[in-house]
């Protein structure tokens, strides 16, 4: 029913990019019709290249270990997005932390921008499910974090992704803000961090529910793991740890599921991010709970925990590139 509604819709040019008149909440069939139309970054990007061919880290068992082969794995229901017509308003904003490692602004920034966790991970909390968007992004409850958001333009395809985002009085404030070209390969300068600590963006990473329903993930995903090490590797252009350990992943580092690992029982939307993590894998993103992947935190996308969790670490292996493999620039 869904995969025909999403098809209706492409046809039928419903929500195209060209017809963005308002911000739109990623958690909306007009949300799904445009995004899954879209080029998210050129084919031959990093973000979706297909590595199922790809041999196996010669130290992918000792890596594996460093993280924990016999831990869940795990998914948080974190970035959410918006997607806002090619005129929006754009604003300035207050970069407190990595004014330096920032892109230069203003930038667009809609009332309804959301906040990371907002709505799902809000409402299924008996704690905060009263809480609005407002309060949110003003952290009225103190709750601090990371405070993730993102601003797609589909129309420029051009992402905004910013770190500790709040409203205050004096207007919005971020730790730092990483705009992307949608349309290039161009990496975060050498050293720079963005709004992930690998320099890398979030929104290619996103597993939405379009895709689930499409039925598979077609895209590498980003993962978080408590340990990494003091380095770097392709797309990343940032580190975030003093240890250097060569047994810890870098930041970067692409691990896949395994291509035996049996999905055959899981539920339609694991088995959807299953065949996205045999064919495309994850990337180490940010320090973190230890192997857990970016979810939308859409109402639309039933809670997966235990499923997910019937993985383990043991269940996925480090890639390399092929001799010779050089990425696009």
């Amino acid at each position: 029913m869904v995969r025909a509604l999403l098809a209706a819709l492409l046809l039928s040019g419903f929500a195209s990019a060209q017809d963005i008149a308002k911000p739109i909440p990623f958690d909306t069939p007009e949300a799904d019709a445009i995004v899954s139309r879209m080029q998210v970054f050129p084919k031959d990007n990093a973000w979706n290249l297909a590595v199922d061919r790809w041999p196996t880290h010669p130290n992918s068992i000792k890596i594996v270990a460093s993280i924990g082969p016999n831990k869940p794995f795990r998914y948080n229901t974190d970035m959410g997005y918006i997607l806002v017509p090619p005129g929006q308003k754009k604003l300035d904003l207050k970069l407190v932390d990595y004014p330096d490692e920032s892109d230069k602004g203003p930038y667009p920034i809609p009332e309804n921008i959301p906040i990371e966790g907002w709505p799902a991970q809000y409402l299924r909390d008996p704690k905060l499910k009263n809480a609005t968007l407002d309060e949110v992004q003003r952290d009225t409850r103190k709750e601090n974090g990371d405070r993730h958001a993102i601003v797609v333009d589909p129309k420029n395809m051009m992402l905004y992704e910013f770190y500790q985002m709040k409203k205050t009085p004096g207007g919005w404030q971020a730790a730092c803000e990483a705009t992307f070209d949608l349309k290039s390969n161009t990496l975060r300068p050498d050293g720079w961090t963005s709004s992930d600590a690998a320099g890398l963006p979030i929104f290619p990473a996103i597993v939405r529910y379009d895709e689930l329903k499409r039925g598979m993930v077609e895209h590498a995903m980003r993962v978080t793991v408590v340990k990494t090490r003091r380095a770097y590797v392709h797309p990343a252009t940032h580190f975030a740890s003093r240890l250097t350990d060569v047994n810890l992943p870098r930041m970067g580092e692409r691990l896949r599921l395994k291509a035996d690992t049996d999905i055959s029982k899981f539920s339609p939307e694991v088995q959807a991010i299953c065949k996205g993590l045999k064919k495309y894998g994850m990337l180490v993103a940010d320090n973190g709970i230890d192997w857990a992947i970016s979810v939308a935190p859409d109402p639309r996308i039933p809670v997966l925990h235990e499923e997910l969790r019937k993985l383990k670490g043991s269940d996925f292996e480090v890639v390399t590139p092929p001799a010779g493999f050089l990425y696009a620039q």
